[in-house]
């Protein structure tokens, strides 16, 4: 059945599917891959009848047996979306009809309708992508890679090898983006596939080659529920899906980044990395994201052949904005540790997040806060609150241990990192240091500074979050806080906008 023949489908799916709701709330949207039908409650799922190098639905059976992988697969992350596989078949008196006993004419995936404005695209758009559902999708990958199947191949570096491998045979990027600037992203994208190749098969051999979702964009996650729900993963071609769990996570760090939202995909990756056990993967997220801005440069380039104009030059221009940002994701930066000190309310964990994007290599740093490291040694939450006796000197001492540990093995791997605490100790401060110098890395130490009025007001006004200091603990910290301190002092007292501008200015550029 080519796509014209499969015009009966649609028209099926239109109308006699559904004959209780007018063909005024009927839907259509179309991918390259995939018609999707929306009406009333329900979508259905259409597959192209189309061969490709990476897929074949050809046929209906084919297209029925990719209908149930669909599903099953998509059951991992959005059970309640997925409601089953429908045949459509011919029935002797020639109409299609849901089941039946007739030739198998097409199948259709049918999920549970949701709101358009929930997609997560949509909210990046419109400026409503929250922090909080951010951590909660960060952590929901987490716990979805760690749980994921685990595939132990020979070499990494030979699977991403042979993604570049197939990304080179399509002639259409080079004819729509110029032969020279995609001969030399090929070039980049090759120099880093050497440079990464030994920590690319080391991750292999560890288990971080999993059945992933393979395709986890913005608009690939929407509210669902209440809740962040990823959709649409992978069904048709699994070496497109058991990839590394980071290179999973880079689609949806890439497309932050090109939503203009670099901190949004710090703080994504930052709260995944707090889940998962995955720092000395992270000298390969730039690489990774890199790739899959190349790859949608690609797919953009193969959809250039439009009839209308307009739409053509539109494409064109998105594929051009996906190359250059693969190119920029590509360029070498500096490894860096900072370190931000303060009193409880300074400002220090706001200030971390709202710069951390311009240190170092896209993400940006990772960022190391005694406040979360508290929380996860004590196998809890960072919304929840600990009681006083994990507040001792002794339990401090630890995590601040934990945190020079931590930092010493990102750096060394060749990352930069960002330390986020007190700091109200000179030998502390001595210490994250030290974790810089002993990694050979540039290290620079900011002290922000509030007045006792203003600590007081701002940590009696948090709400959620993962620092647990109240009152009391500003008021001690204030008896003890240092006459003087050997890192560059920022008057922290404005918004926390007018603080991150100042302490931004101080970074060293690449």
């Amino acid at each position: 059945m080519s796509h014209g023949d499969q015009q009966c489908v649609l028209e099926f799916l239109r109308g006699a599917a559904c004959k209780d709701i007018s063909q005024n709330d009927v839907r259509i949207v179309e991918t390259h891959i995939s018609i999707i039908v929306m009406r009333g409650p329900r979508v259905w799922k259409v597959k192209r009848a189309i061969r490709l190098s990476y897929l074949d639905f050809s046929t209906p059976a084919l297209r029925a047996t990719a209908c149930e992988r669909e599903v099953m697969l998509n059951r991992r992350t959005a059970p309640a979306l997925y409601l089953g596989v429908r045949r459509i078949t011919r029935g002797a008196d020639g109409e299609l009809q849901f089941g039946g006993e007739g030739e198998l004419v097409d199948a259709v995936v049918e999920m549970q309708r949701f709101d358009d404005s929930t997609l997560f695209s949509r909210l990046a758009a419109e400026g409503g992508l929250e922090l909080s559902m951010l951590t909660t999708l960060a952590r929901y990958i987490a716990s979805f890679h760690e749980n994921a199947q685990v595939h132990i191949v020979c070499s990494g570096a030979a699977a991403i090898e042979a993604v570049l491998r197939l990304n080179e045979q399509n002639e259409n990027m080079a004819s729509v983006l110029g032969q020279e600037a995609v001969r030399q992203l090929r070039a980049a994208l090759r120099t880093h596939l050497h440079q990464h190749a030994r920590l690319l098969d080391k991750r292999a051999a560890g288990g971080r080659i999993r059945h992933c979702h393979g395709d986890l964009h913005l608009r690939n996650i929407c509210l669902f529920e209440g809740k962040p729900t990823v959709f649409d993963c992978i069904e048709f071609n699994d070496s497109l899906a058991v990839i590394d769990v980071l290179y999973d996570l880079a689609f949806l760090l890439m497309d932050l980044w090109h939503a203009g939202l670099p901190a949004e995909a710090n703080w994504v990756m930052n709260r995944y990395m707090d889940e998962a056990d995955e720092v000395d993967g992270l000298p390969l997220l730039p690489f990774f994201m890199a790739l899959r801005a190349s790859i949608r440069a690609q797919v953009l380039a193969t959809q250039a052949a439009l009839p209308n104009a307009q739409q053509r030059k539109e494409i064109i221009a998105q594929a051009q904005a996906y190359l250059a940002l693969a190119m920029q994701l590509l360029q070498p930066a500096s490894v860096r540790m900072y370190a931000i000190g303060g009193l409880s309310g300074s400002g220090k964990s706001t200030v971390a997040a709202a710069i951390a994007h311009f240190a170092g290599a896209a993400p940006g740093a990772r960022i190391l806060s005694t406040d979360r490291i508290r929380k996860r040694m004590a196998g809890v939450s960072s919304e929840t609150r600990l009681p006083p006796s994990s507040y001792t000197k002794e339990s401090s001492a630890r995590v601040y241990d934990a945190l020079y540990k931590q930092t010493t093995r990102i750096l060394t791997n060749g990352y930069s990192a960002m330390a986020d605490g007190v700091f109200s100790k000179q030998e502390e401060r001595l210490r994250v240091q030290q974790c810089a110098e002993q990694a050979g890395v540039p290290f620079m130490g900011i002290w922000l500074e509030v007045q006792a009025d203003t600590l007081i007001a701002r940590v009696e006004s948090r709400r959620g979050d993962a620092s647990d200091a109240g009152r009391a603990v500003v008021l001690a910290q204030l008896q003890q806080q240092p006459d003087a301190v050997e890192w560059t002092v920022v008057p922290a007292g404005g918004t926390s906008q007018a603080t991150a501008e100042k302490v931004l200015g101080l970074l060293a550029p690449d």
